[in-house]
């Protein structure tokens, strides 16, 4: 048995049970579906059978099963005729005559996952109302995107951002990433602009109460790295960007490249201080493979993310950097093959077979390849997570799971 109804969002609707149509007249969307399930509800308990109900709406369409006691469950659950699998086994089916005590008690310690209710779309709208299902499974995706994300690690973990063409995007990405882990797994994440020649990640990111950079952080080491030392001495050195929960450590893009000039030496030693006080630590970088900073990143990183745009240049330049690092040696030859790339879609004009021509692309010799929609936030000025669009954060949660999943 089966009711279909059509639902406007000034809440008037149209139902038909059994062939019979009549009008519903709600103050709004909200409660027009109270008052449509409500009606089913009564169907299905004159009837004594459960009813079908699917309602299509300005959103889309979505189906329950309503059963003559008033319970409602969510279609994909239901099940007409369950399969009653017999408890008699045969003897030969059986491999121990005599099964022991604990083989056939169950565990008190057992426990059922009980799955949350829907809270999103016009599942969660329905939950709003007293009608629980349960979630879509873009929802349960997203959920599980979330799980992996706010995962903590043992050990801290390094992540590297790269790809040695400029405006491929390394930089947003950096952001966007650390975002979505300190808003999902809570503080301890820092975003390094690993760059000798004018970095942008400061210009990009919210500034502290001061204008400290990585060349003032160097002369502390040794004290920061002492017994004596605390976490919240790093404020002087590092800028926290306060509604994306992480911090940033910044180069000096006014001076010139020779000014701040650093080698491997001090790249351990800024390294030492991050894993010292952070869990997880970006590596925004430049664009010259061979400058020992450069170098010296990728051997701390444990996952590399190859940042790219839609243009050919930029992923080519991308593909070239994997193929060389497959070539240097057996670590870096796991990182690039274990690598995520991430294409942002920068020219509003690309379409989108452009953009999932470079996800097949990368696809061929990456473990996982995002693609990130367009967004007017992401081109100029700060960057905020929240000014995103639901789309474009959508997009980034699902490149930040990609990387959890290499850590």
């Amino acid at each position: 048995m089966t009711a279909h109804a059509t639902t406007e969002n000034d809440g008037s609707a149209i139902i038909t049970i059994d062939g019979i149509s009549r009008k519903v007249i709600g103050t709004d969307i909200n409660d027009a579906r109270r008052k449509l399930t409500t009606l089913v509800a009564d169907h299905a308990a004159a009837t004594g059978m459960p009813v079908e109900f699917v309602s299509t709406e300005p959103e889309g369409a979505w189906s329950m099963i309503v059963h003559p006691s008033g319970e409602i469950e969510d279609n994909s659950s239901f099940t007409t005729s369950p399969t009653i699998t017999s408890p008699v086994a045969t003897a030969t089916e059986r491999t121990d005559a005599y099964p022991t005590r604990r083989s056939q008690r169950e565990s008190f310690l057992t426990q059922e996952h009980t799955e949350e209710p829907a809270a999103k779309g016009m599942r969660g709208a329905l939950g709003k109302i007293g009608i629980r299902l349960k979630p879509s499974q873009a929802e349960r995706d997203e959920r599980n995107d979330i799980a992996a994300v706010s995962q903590h690690w043992p050990g801290p973990r390094t992540i590297v951002i790269a790809n040695p063409k400029g405006g491929v995007g390394k930089t947003p990405t950096t952001i966007a990433l650390s975002a979505v882990f300190a808003r999902n797994g809570g503080a301890g994440v820092l975003a390094w602009d690993n760059n000798q020649t004018r970095g942008t990640l400061g210009w990009r990111t919210e500034q502290g109460p001061h204008q400290a950079t990585l060349l003032d952080l160097l002369p502390q080491v040794d004290t920061l790295l002492g017994t004596g030392a605390q976490s919240a001495d790093l404020a002087h050195y590092v800028h926290h960007q306060t509604r994306d929960k992480f911090d940033v450590l910044r180069s000096k893009p006014t001076a010139l490249a020779t000014e701040q000039r650093l080698n491997t030496t001090d790249v351990d030693a800024i390294h030492s201080v991050a894993s010292k006080y952070y869990r997880l630590v970006f590596m925004d970088s430049g664009n010259d493979e061979s400058d020992p900073m450069w170098l010296r990143m990728i051997d701390y990183a444990d996952q590399l993310v190859v940042a790219t745009t839609t243009r050919d240049d930029h992923a080519e330049a991308g593909a070239l950097m994997l193929e060389a690092l497959a070539d240097r040696d057996e670590r870096a030859a796991h990182l690039a093959h274990n690598a995520v790339a991430v294409i942002t879609q920068a020219d509003p004009k690309a379409t989108s077979r452009d953009v999932q021509r470079m996800a097949t692309g990368f696809q061929a010799f990456t473990r996982e390849a995002i693609t990130i929609p367009f967004d007017p936030a992401m081109v100029d000025g700060v960057l905020r997570y929240g000014s995103l669009q639901p789309a474009t954060q959508r997009a980034w949660l699902k490149a930040a799971a990609a990387v959890a999943r290499g850590l």
